[in-house]
């Protein structure tokens, strides 16, 4: 007869200090996102699993839980989901119920999301990818779920655009331009500034799934930068980025703003108590830093500042 080996996990800690999240990450799986009257799309995900640990245990029991995060994330995915955040809500809902010591679990999971458009002035065929980011946390009290992306687009920065534009309006007055044409110019022409790729991260959370399109988030996301950039450019589309970029240079807030703005105007039925998360990090071109802003605020509260403009 075999000996029945101590359970240490279940023990009590040397040190009674509960944990927040404990379990694990980098577990890959496959989501099939299902689309209406066409075929699903096939998401190889990544998740993040945690639960909460009280202070009277010692561990999570990482091996057997490990099991019980397996399955139940194989239950998630088992079937085609029309939101991705419902495939984290399901999971962690699951968890919490197969915990009898954790009062709270979280599933995350992010996964690459390819969308088919045109380039913009040859017309072509080609494709843009952006991260999808979903998660969910389930309590006692329910679930609340989070959706959105990351994506990555152009900026230009408006303060060295103005000092070219200066150089340029010096540069026509010595040539005896005169100042209204000088003006016209440089309005229709926008004058060089150092550019950034930028990423821009937009997130939704509320109690539930919230209620946005994942594509219509996409949207918002690559249009709070300068200009966006695709995979294939021929010399007109390269034309027609650059001159885009420059027409419409921002900071890295200004990009923060713009996803405010963006979200605002594009979800008018959202409630005023979902959570955005706005996100913007730019890789500097001229400099070794880079630049990040960012803001989370309820809905509510963003609908009264833009409205305040």
């Amino acid at each position: 007869m075999s000996q029945q080996l101590p359970d240490v996990q279940a023990s009590s800690p040397d040190v009674t200090v509960g944990l927040n999240r404990v379990g694990v990450t980098g577990v890959e799986k496959l989501v099939k996102l299902g689309r209406r009257d066409r075929d699903p799309i096939v998401l190889m995900a990544e998740f993040e699993v945690f639960v909460d640990l009280p202070s009277w245990r010692k561990g999570a029991d990482m091996s057997r839980n490990m099991e019980v995060i397996d399955e139940t994330l194989e239950t998630a995915v088992s079937e085609e989901a029309y939101r991705v955040e419902d495939v984290c809500g399901d999971a962690a809902e699951l968890l919490l119920e197969k915990h009898d010591y954790t009062t709270k679990a979280e599933v995350r999971m992010e996964a690459e999301y390819v969308t088919h458009e045109s380039t913009p002035a040859s017309d072509m065929a080609t494709q843009s990818t952006a991260d999808i980011i979903a998660s969910a946390t389930a309590t006692e009290d329910g679930t609340s779920e989070e959706i959105g992306a990351r994506v990555t687009g152009m900026t230009v920065c408006p303060c060295s655009q103005g000092m070219s534009a200066s150089r340029a309006r010096e540069t026509l007055q010595q040539l005896n331009v005169e100042d209204d044409v000088i003006e016209e110019f440089l309005e229709t022409n926008p004058q060089a500034g150092h550019s950034q790729r930028g990423h821009a991260t937009l997130t939704v959370q509320s109690d539930g799934a919230p209620e946005v399109d994942l594509n219509e988030l996409i949207e918002v996301a690559r249009d709070s930068m300068s200009a966006r950039i695709y995979n294939l450019a021929k010399r007109p589309d390269e034309d027609h980025m650059t001159y885009e970029a420059h027409k419409d240079a921002k900071f890295v807030e200004d990009c923060v703003r713009a996803l405010a703005e963006g979200v605002v105007d594009t979800f008018p039925d959202l409630p005023d108590d979902a959570v955005v998360t706005m996100k913007q990090s730019n890789d500097e071109s001229i400099h070794q830093h880079n630049a990040h802003a960012e803001r989370v605020a309820q809905l509510g509260d963003l609908r009264q500042e833009v409205s305040e403009d």
